[in-house]
């Protein structure tokens, strides 16, 4: 069982039941999930972000038991929960929102995929997640588990033009965003590699790359279930309607219901 009390800073919220209007990605059971969700690193403001993903998600799925640990503000750090032996296995979702980019140790990074595989805990990854881990030699297990490979972003931050693909076209996970949706800033993760386990739902196209760019997309890596998201720079972005109902319907899938 994980160590609740650690000296790192920690949070834990007791989800409250969805509204009445029951939103997109609504849980029918009502049944509490335990969720971890790992949080912290360089770049990005965490310690709102934890809270408007978990009151989000509550408000839409129902009620879940959060774990929300949070490691600072470095991407040198190696989060202790995946040191511990059978980290994972009291949970039934990891939600990572990580920025560890200067990681080297490839059996530390080895060890968070093989826990997911091993206990089949799906996860949900969001924006820097894709970042992490880059330095590692196993880092394409690391991006295996993703679903996508990327290395860097757009040089310049802006709205960006989500649409659908055409997997994504009808998805019940796009259907709380509209035909399309202009987030309010954004920073666009160019992504150098599809996994073959991997759907591309969205995509938003890059001026810089004059590619369409994967922005999200589920994956099914060795019968673990993944929901990824590259948008999450910017806390009104995760603020929004169109990314809360999406992560929310992510979630949904991710856990078959």
């Amino acid at each position: 069982m994980i160590n609740r009390f650690t000296s790192l800073t920690l949070t834990l919220l007791i989800g409250s039941m969805a509204t009445a209007d029951e939103p997109i990605g609504s849980t029918e059971s009502g049944a509490t999930v335990r969720a971890l969700m790992v949080t912290g690193g360089c770049c990005h403001d965490y310690q709102n972000q934890k809270k408007i993903i978990s009151e989000g998600l509550s408000t839409r799925v129902g009620p879940i038991d959060w774990t929300i640990l949070e490691y600072g503000d470095k991407r040198e750090v190696k989060a202790d929960v995946y040191k511990q032996d059978g980290w994972i296995k009291d949970f039934e979702i990891v939600i990572h929102n990580e920025c560890f980019g200067a990681i080297e140790d490839g059996d530390f990074v080895q060890g968070i995929v093989d826990a997911h595989v091993k206990h089949q805990v799906p996860a949900i990854v969001i924006h820097c997640s894709m970042h992490s881990y880059r330095a590692a030699p196993t880092a394409d297990s690391w991006r295996g588990l993703l679903g996508v490979t990327s290395r860097r972003h757009e040089k310049t931050k802006h709205p960006l033009l989500v649409v659908p693909s055409e997997a994504g076209k009808g998805h019940p996970i796009l259907a709380g965003m509209g035909d399309s949706w202009t987030t309010p800033n954004g920073e666009l993760y160019v992504i150098e590699q599809v996994w073959p386990t991997t759907t591309v739902l969205a995509k938003v196209h890059s001026d810089e790359t004059n590619n369409d760019e994967p922005v999200i997309w589920t994956n099914e890596y060795k019968g673990v279930r993944v929901f990824g998201i590259s948008l999450g720079h910017h806390n009104e972005t995760i603020e929004s309607q169109q990314w809360q109902n999406i992560v929310a319907a992510g979630w949904k899938w991710s856990l078959e219901k």
